[in-house]
């Protein structure tokens, strides 16, 4: 500590406190080193009274009350400093926490702008996937419950004996479905998969599975004179078909 003061001493601040010249951090110091510190507040009284003396050896005529004027001038100044910085800081800690809040409720509207537009996607979805299968399921009841409809019995071939379904096909309505009753046992790298010839092109319509109940139906498309064909491809399905490992033909 003691050499913390010497340092201190060793600088012209004290001098520059006296004559009105120090900067406000400066200033700062200083006052708050003579308020710690005799040894700092000793000197700074001797100075004091030498630049008193100095002034008064030298002076032609102080004019009276010159010193208490130059002393109120310095500590007005220095409040004047001190009132300012405290203005200043006071300013500059309201400016951060506003800064802060804005940022802080901009993120949190943005957050809530991205959640809620998530949300009313997600909903848009589920009432699209709804729609969709309110619809699927209106066109199911017309193909099972209309008497238009026409049912073909399907059976598998020599690679698939056990092999069952029925194709429902409504000429009138013009839909068309299959539901899958029986699939034989295939090695787990393999799978069923369903494809139907409409137009002259072959319609990809996925990998198939047993229904587990009479009502699930898989969709066919629907055409005049239609085929409809099952294959046994490799696990995941194919892009094309294997016609040689076709297993059922379905005409409708």
């Amino acid at each position: 500590m003691k050499e913390k003061i010497r340092i201190f001493l060793d600088t012209d601040l004290l001098e520059k406190y006296l004559l009105g010249t120090a900067s406000l951090e400066e200033t700062s110091q200083v006052e708050r080193y003579i308020a710690m510190y005799p040894e700092v507040r000793k000197t700074y009284n001797e100075l004091q009274e030498s630049l008193e003396s100095f002034a008064k050896l030298h002076a032609i005529k102080t004019p009276e009350g010159l010193k208490e004027r130059i002393l109120e001038r310095i500590k007005s100044q220095n409040v004047g400093r001190r009132k300012f910085m405290r203005y200043a800081i006071a300013a500059s800690i309201v400016a951060f926490m506003f800064a802060s809040a804005s940022y802080f409720f901009w993120n949190q509207n943005q957050t809530l702008a991205e959640e809620n537009e998530m949300v009313t996607n997600e909903i848009q979805l589920m009432k699209n996937d709804m729609k969709q299968q309110l619809e699927d399921l209106r066109k199911q009841y017309i193909v099972l419950n209309n008497p238009q409809t026409k049912k073909y019995n399907v059976k598998g071939n020599s690679k698939a004996k056990e092999l069952k379904a029925v194709a429902y096909v409504n000429p009138v309505k013009k839909l068309s479905y299959i539901n899958v009753a029986k699939l034989p046992n295939l090695p787990e790298d393999q799978c069923y998969q369903m494809w139907a010839e409409v137009n002259g092109e072959m319609v990809n319509l996925g990998v198939i599975r047993e229904a587990t109940n009479d009502q699930k139906l898989l969709a066919l498309p629907y055409a005049e004179n239609a085929i409809g064909y099952i294959t046994i491809e490799p696990m995941g399905g194919n892009e094309t078909p294997t016609v040689e490992n076709i297993v059922a033909n379905i005409t409708y």
